[in-house]
């Protein structure tokens, strides 16, 4: 097992990660922006160094200057966590040029996965169910073409996105004609690719995603669903474990196809499949995330297994330890996502937290780097800290939420938890299918 690693992240993923290898007794260098001087996770790290200015291609996207620092103090692994270079296929090359292990799978799997066209072709291949749509579209007419032939409502994407950047849905062809032409730009600024496709737009669709792990010897296993439907702006919000209302036959049909792409890409670390799911429960691919997701907190809770530790056993090339039988799910955990942002136009809202009291409990798990005084800045995603809670029953588990959220105190920003809470106590998310569309539907 590796001794000292680089984690190429900041915030409360570079906290969690911390947390773990302190468990395994691995030393830890954090990185930070000037802009992130103050925030815990530097001071919890064994060592820390200034990586840059705020802005992120001149900090945390500084390829060169991360790989310098890790062999400059030893680091002989990097984990990117998630975002910044947790999904750069030339990142993890140059690693390996430099002889550092990098804490996720091949370059080869991410470059395919990265490419959303690529990634439908390969899941098609694999006898995974893909949402109908477009290879590579040339130009707008070409997509006016296709868009005519599936059917509107149609989702504009972006060949590279991620985020809910470079997708939109539209109508008809004179909605198209502008967004194609937005998203292609928005996509060659944030991504330096234009490439466009379309899909099919599922109107009364679900957010599954399926957790997978493999080692590099072959052997791969589910970890169950994850219920991610509440979403603003494509982006999620709410996770829960298990997955409500959702039939056995369709999850078990589900984790046969997460381990089918698994097997197809010889994939090896953590990852999640995401899929799409219908009224009728016909399931379509979305896309892989090649990484440690933002809610993998909630299947830690209810499987106790700790991802990030298995992240670093499958890297350092040990044999995954139990079989698929032997892993259980207990009881139902939910995750809220506390954004500093307005709670109605879901718009940043950076500053200085006056005030920060985090909620205590037995079943209450918080995942954060702020404390008071913490200045939240604009350069960064908003995303400040993640409540988890775990319960015997989904009834259970909402009402340790909410009894959290109302314990939380932020003072001096705007947060979206009253969002959260009106999710909560709406009847249709209490006892009712949540859809992608909720936010616009019943808020």
């Amino acid at each position: 097992m590796y001794k000292k690693i680089l984690i190429a992240n900041r915030g409360e993923i570079a906290a969690r990660i911390i947390r773990t290898c302190k468990q395994m007794d691995i030393q830890t260098i954090a990185i930070y922006s000037e802009a992130d001087a103050s925030l815990p996770y530097v001071t919890l790290a064994d060592e820390a160094y200034l990586i840059g200015p705020p802005p992120v291609n001149q900090s945390y996207l500084q390829v060169d200057k991360i790989i310098d620092l890790a062999l400059k103090y030893g680091a002989e692994a990097i984990h990117p966590g998630y975002g910044f270079m947790s999904e750069n296929s030339s990142f993890v090359e140059k690693c390996q040029e430099k002889g550092i292990d990098f804490i996720g799978p091949s370059a080869a799997v991410i470059e395919q996965m990265g490419n959303k066209i690529i990634a439908r072709k390969i899941m098609e291949d694999a006898n995974v169910p893909v949402v109908p749509g477009s290879s590579l579209l040339h130009d707008v007419e070409e997509a006016c073409k296709v868009a005519n032939e599936i059917g509107f409502p149609v989702m504009v994407k972006a060949a590279a996105g991620g985020g809910g950047i470079g997708m939109e849905i539209v109508g008809d062809e004179e909605s198209l004609r502008v967004a194609f032409t937005n998203n292609q730009e928005r996509a060659r600024n944030f991504f330096g690719n234009d490439q466009m496709f379309l899909e099919k737009y599922i109107a009364q669709s679900r957010h599954i995603e399926v957790q997978v792990m493999a080692d590099k010897h072959g052997n791969g296993l589910h970890l169950f669903e994850r219920e991610c439907s509440i979403q603003r702006r494509n982006q999620k919000v709410i996770e829960e474990t298990p997955a409500a209302h959702l039939g056995s036959d369709t999850k078990q049909a589900m984790y046969d196809a997460a381990l089918a792409a698994v097997h197809a890409l010889s994939y090896y670390n953590v990852g999640t499949i995401e899929f799409l799911v219908d009224e009728k429960e016909d399931f379509y691919f979305l896309e892989m995330n090649t990484r440690i997701q933002v809610e993998h907190a909630i299947t830690e809770e209810v499987t106790g297994i700790d991802l990030v530790e298995k992240q670093l056993e499958i890297t350092a090339g040990d044999t995954l330890s139990f079989k698929q039988e032997a892993i259980q799910s207990s009881g139902h955990a939910i995750e809220a996502r506390i954004y500093a942002e307005d709670p109605v136009r879901f718009f940043p809202s950076p500053g200085t937290i006056t005030s920060y009291v985090e909620p205590q409990g037995k079943h209450i798990r918080i995942e954060s780097t702020v404390e008071n005084n913490t200045k939240v800045t604009p350069f960064y995603d908003p995303m400040i800290s993640k409540v988890i809670v775990h319960e015997d029953t989904r009834e259970l588990a909402i009402q340790a939420l909410l009894d959290a959220l109302y314990a939380y105190k932020i003072e001096g920003i705007k947060t979206n938890i009253p969002m959260i809470i009106r999710t909560l106590e709406h009847d249709v998310f209490q006892n009712d299918i949540t859809f992608t569309n909720f936010v616009q539907k019943e808020l």
